[in-house]
């Protein structure tokens, strides 16, 4: 820019007051909790008779001259007053500007003036904040890429806001100011607790973060609780971020705000993005794993959890930045991109969601601004003893606000079709892993936690308001009720509970030797005395198969075949028992190894007919699963649901039926003997012929074979309490659906 005068206004032709030294010092020093107040442009009120007075102050400290720069091109020299703050007055009115610096070595350096805007954070948005209704927060807080209007025009540049209630000052620093934060002090907007800068030119890609004065006089530094990007880890910056992604999945979102997913057929593939194949970013993923799912045919993947983390063995389940998907597999419009392709091969995308507790690291949420914020200030309610984290402070607003908004973000920024929310328990009881004395009960003297209640409450009635048609499953592992009950009725308002019950006594079950089992039928019918109590999801996820567990298949009793056969057994069991369910990656085709985060999977094992057969069954379950709807179309109602028989522990046999509202009838049978059984009779609703429509036993799946020929065909011999029946082969380790048409 031209360095020559025109239009000038010298800095003395008009008076202007001069601030507070202290003002200036403070100032000078980033540590001013409304440096706007001080530096920008002001109106003076001018005496009776004078032109209006505006006047410039800006921070340049080591400058030799510097000069407003309007935008007509006037020149408007200010003087320096003291601690490198300048001034200058003139009578234009209020106008937009830049700063013109000059140094004693000759460099000159042009810039906008970020203390000349008006606030970017509105009054109803800090009302809404504090009041902890902001349901679009990530709109108000953090960094945010945007135009901002000035006098003349708008201008490009990056709106920076950060809760920080107990903060004496704030700055934000990054690369854009060569981490010196002293130039970009934040001014507090009141009792709100928010502090709010427009930083001009700063663009995506820019990282920084926020310097915290403390009450006790300590500058802290902190990564943005709000960023929406993330430097990779074990760096800790924020990423000031701008989507450019396109979606095209507008039909899937509309068919989804109308979707009744209790009445509709959901099969879930667990994974966790970092190890299901190695390397791989979110967009390089797309290809292989909606090959992968399609071909399988689950109608859902659930990832691990996604949000940034510092420490990668935690799988995601300590998480530092809530709005930011980790960048160890590319930027955020790169899992746009997958979650978009995966919808556009039909495919569902739910995501686990940790709002149960976060870590302490010192550059994160601990401790924010110097004192307990987003966690509660007492270690018996705000420390997890077993996890080494605080606990989230669900009484206070803000606090409940930055997480509930945060279940939208996912939803509608992200697409995302539910959320599992892990760990519900450790929110629900105030003794939970606590030692008699080491918690404090509720204002009724009671061990519930009632603010996590309310906040479950609200995060559940909010996300269905909005969005109908999505997934919202607790891992819950207690018997509370209503956990999938209404708000309304005073339950939780999840859409499904992870069936923690079923998943233990089952693999209690099945781990045993045959020749056990009937001592121990009841682990494997127990399930269903209380399987339409809640909208379950039955679960077989990483949990079951780390921390020395070993795999799924490990846990099978006797030699390969006999292992693998089991395993044929028990995913045809849990296919067919009420309620939707869940298989964690590399179950599907027999894992012969524990799972490692750090490590593949064993795709290698495929070669083996045996694995390849395993996983030809998981193909085969999903197909007749979503060709059935007596299968899942009233997993909750106990009238789509019949015994034949519960009762036989001595030959290790599970029958039932099960009933979609047409009439149609599925009904499976479970030999968990290891060996067949002939001519077992077992009863049936309705006469004629029932189609064979799956055997875990046949030779395709790495089978014995033993069967029933494709059909069986009914007597009017009553049994088991039904008006008909016939007599059956069963498999050794085998599972039976037969079906018959209403």
């Amino acid at each position: 820019m031209s360095t020559q005068k025109k239009n000038s206004t010298p800095a003395d032709s008009w008076s202007a007051p001069t601030p507070d030294s202290h003002d200036l010092w403070h100032v000078s020093e980033g540590m001013h909790y409304d440096p706007h107040s001080v530096l920008g442009q002001h109106e003076i009120s001018p005496a009776e008779g004078s032109d209006v007075v505006h006047v410039i102050r800006v921070r340049r400290p080591l400058a030799r001259e510097v000069t407003a720069i309007t935008s007509s091109g006037a020149r408007i020299e200010l003087a320096h007053l003291e601690f490198g703050i300048w001034q200058g007055a003139h009578v234009l009115g209020f106008v937009d500007y830049q700063i013109e610096t000059r140094y004693d070595d000759g460099a000159v350096w042009v810039a906008d003036d970020p203390y000349r805007f008006a606030p970017t954070v509105g009054e109803l948005d800090l009302h809404l904040i504090a009041e902890g209704r902001h349901e679009r927060l990530w709109e108000a807080l953090g960094a945010r890429y945007r135009d901002h209007a000035s006098v003349d025009a708008k201008v490009q540049g990056t709106a920076f806001a950060v809760w920080a209630p107990n903060a004496k000052a704030v700055r934000v620093t990054g690369s854009f100011n060569d981490w010196n934060g002293l130039g970009h002090a934040m001014r507090s907007l009141g009792r709100s607790g928010v502090w709010e800068i427009f930083v001009p030119d700063v663009h995506p890609g820019a990282v920084y973060k926020f310097q915290i004065l403390t009450a006790g006089g300590d500058w802290i530094e902190k990564a943005d609780p709000m960023a929406r990007q993330t430097e990779c880890p074990p760096a800790t910056g924020s990423i000031v971020a701008a989507s450019h992604h396109e979606w095209s999945d507008d039909a899937w979102l509309a068919a989804r705000e109308k979707a009744q997913p209790h009445a509709e057929p959901m099969s879930i593939y667990e994974l966790h993005v970092g190890s299901w194949r190695v390397g791989k970013s979110y967009r390089e993923l797309a290809d292989d794993l909606i090959g992968h799912v399609r071909h399988v045919g689950f109608t859902h993947v659930e990832f691990m959890p996604l949000a940034e983390h510092p420490y990668g063995p935690s799988w995601g389940y300590q998480v530092t930045g809530y709005y930011a998907p980790s960048a160890r597999f590319g930027d955020p419009d790169d899992l746009k991109y997958l979650i978009d392709r995966l919808h556009e091969a039909g495919i569902g995308v739910i995501v686990d969601w940790v709002p149960g507790h976060f870590p302490k690291d010192e550059w994160a949420l601990a401790r924010f601004d110097g004192q307990p914020l987003y966690e509660h200030g007492d270690p018996r309610r705000g420390e997890h003893p077993d996890w080494g984290t605080y606990i989230f402070d669900f009484g206070r607003n803000e606090v409940r606000n930055f997480l509930v908004a945060n279940a939208l973000y996912w939803i509608d920024e992200y697409h995302v079709d539910g959320l599992r929310v892990d760990a519900v328990a450790s929110m629900l009881y105030l003794d939970y892993s606590r030692e008699e004395g080491d918690w404090l009960p509720n204002q009724f003297g009671g061990r519930e936690n009632l603010e996590a209640i309310n906040f479950l409450q609200e995060t559940n009635a909010t996300v269905y308001k909005h969005h109908p048609g999505v997934i919202m499953a607790a891992e819950e592992s207690t018997s509370w009720g209503g956990v999938t009950a209404s708000t309304e009725t005073g339950g939780l308002g999840f859409g499904f509970k992870w069936n923690m019950g079923w998943m233990h006594d089952s693999l209690e079950y099945i781990s045993r030797d045959p020749m056990h089992r009937s001592w121990h039928h009841w682990d494997i019918t127990f399930s269903f005395q209380y399987a339409f109590s809640e909208n379950f999801i039955l679960p077989i996820s990483h949990d079951e198969v780390v921390h020395g567990k070993g795999s799924l298949l490990a846990k099978m009793p006797g030699d390969h075949w006999q292992k693998l056969a089991n395993m044929r057994a028990y995913l045809a069991f849990m296919w067919g028992h009420p309620g939707k369910q869940l298989l964690f990656m590399g179950q599907e085709f027999g894992q012969p190894s524990e799972w490692s985060s750090e490590r593949g999977l064993d795709w290698w094992i495929l070669d083996q007919p045996l694995h390849q057969g395993l996983q030809d069954l998981v193909r085969e379950l999903n197909s007749v699963y979503r060709a059935t709807p007596a299968l899942w179309e009233r997993d909750g109602d106990s009238g789509g649901f019949a015994w034949i028989d519960g009762g036989d522990n001595q030959r290790q046999i599970v029958s039932f039926v099960r009933y979609d509202h047409a009439g149609n009838a599925v009904a499976v049978i479970a030999n968990f003997a290891g060996h067949p059984h002939h001519g077992v009779r077992v009863g049936l609703p309705r006469d004629g012929v029932w189609r064979e429509i799956f055997n875990s036993d046949a030779q395709e799946y790495g089978g014995s074979g033993v069967g029933n020929g494709g059909t069986v065909t009914t007597t009017s011999d009553g049994y088991n309490g039904f008006p008909h029946s016939a007599e059956l082969t069963l498999p050794p380790l085998g599972v039976l659906f037969l079906h018959s048409p209403s």
